[in-house]
């Protein structure tokens, strides 16, 4: 069992930051991968980013060079460094986890970009 507990949304302007976090209740090393989805109104759920336990990252090229994926391992947490924000970056946010063939996920966090 895993429980994610996503935090660090919020309303920004377009061009600002945010910095996700989703925190697992067991180690992310024992974890084999993790990621950060999205999903905006009316669409489907679309993944974004995934960092496997060993360290390899990968991304969605729409975030490519924008969004960053990373995990401090001392507190099972893993962020999603969003920059240069724009309107269509609008959704709930969701954290992933994938543990051997079983799939957790937290309750989203919610991210609007407008002005």
């Amino acid at each position: 069992q895993v429980q994610l507990v996503e935090s660090g949304g919020g309303l920004v302007q377009p061009g600002g930051s945010l910095r996700l976090s989703c925190a697992a209740s067991r180690s992310v090393f024992s974890i084999n991968a993790m990621s950060w989805y999205r999903q905006a109104p009316g669409k489907e759920r679309e993944w974004l980013a995934t960092v496997a336990s060993g360290g390899v990252t990968n991304y969605e090229d729409s975030v490519k060079g924008r969004f960053i994926i990373s995990r401090d391992s001392a507190k099972n947490t893993v962020y999603l460094q969003m920059n240069s924000l724009k309107a269509e970056d609008t959704a709930v946010y969701f954290c992933r986890a994938m543990v051997l063939s079983t799939i957790y996920w937290g309750q989203g966090t919610q991210v609007t970009v407008s002005s």
